[in-house]
């Protein structure tokens, strides 16, 4: 797209354009851009309303699942009338709402060892805003091998952590080798969330996502930020390589997400 901005865009992304670190450049860079969101629930939905009003110009949703009542506390881009329909088509029609600048892609699917490769191709970054253990780990062993930036998010009743992998080392599988144990950490649906706390991380993921796109700033790659909204307090923790590590160490196992193990604890296979 270069710098030709049209008259409508110019007013729309007036405040980006007047920003010495933005201007017409980067804010044409953001239109010709592309994201991957994994998952359209309390995570995704800030996510996806905020790189929309932004202008990122291609958006692609991923997510099988449909709209209930208690998503609405929460998931701020479905509305009551949305419930019983697919997340995929209320997030994508709340997108192209917004901004009709805006190139929105369905991905009616849940996301597989034998889907993703597929599913991450031709995309800038992707962002993980799922919320499950087996999607985290399938999300950034695809990730790694293809080169493709992370934006990685999860929330717990008053917490939250946020952090982005940026292709090489270090990884998702370096700050957490393997999943918990099944059972032991409990999901929204049995431990309850925070409806705002989604909002808080999924924004900083979209922070993080915008500061990608056009190259400004310091990401969290190498870092995790964690967030305790009940005290207001965030804390950074350096999240270092592990040369040991199966997918970014120096004697990868994983090198196809085929490799891996997608189910309970997500061991590395022996």
């Amino acid at each position: 797209m270069g710098l030709d901005l049209d008259a409508e865009q110019l007013d729309r992304y007036s405040r980006h354009i007047i920003m010495d670190d933005v201007g017409p450049e980067g804010q044409a860079a953001l239109l010709s851009s592309s994201v991957l969101v994994v998952g359209a629930g309390g995570l995704g939905a800030p996510v996806l309303q905020y790189l929309a009003a932004a202008g990122v110009g291609r958006l692609g949703i991923a997510d099988d699942d449909r709209v209930e009542l208690s998503n609405l506390q929460r998931q701020v881009i479905h509305g009551t009338d949305d419930v019983g329909g697919k997340k995929v088509d209320s997030a994508a029609e709340f997108v192209e709402s917004l901004n009709p600048d805006i190139d929105v892609e369905r991905h009616d699917v849940r996301v597989t060892a034998d889907n993703v490769m597929d599913l991450i191709d031709g995309y800038d970054v992707v962002v993980d805003a799922s919320d499950n253990f087996p999607t985290r780990f399938l999300l950034n062993d695809a990730c790694t091998i293809a080169g493709v930036p992370l934006s990685h998010g999860a929330v717990y009743r008053f917490e939250g952590q946020v952090t982005t992998f940026t292709g090489g080392q270090p990884c998702y599988r370096c700050l957490f080798p393997e999943a918990p144990p099944e059972g032991t950490v409990p999901d929204c649906s049995t431990a309850g969330v925070l409806g705002i706390l989604p909002g808080t991380i999924g924004a900083m993921q979209a922070t993080e996502v915008v500061k990608l796109l056009l190259g400004q700033g310091e990401t969290l790659d190498g870092r995790l930020l964690v967030y305790d909204a009940e005290g207001l307090e965030t804390q950074t923790v350096p999240v270092r390589p592990n040369p040991d590590c199966p997918v970014c160490g120096e004697n990868p196992v994983i090198e196809s997400v085929l490799d891996g193990q997608y189910t309970g604890r997500c061991v590395v296979p022996e």
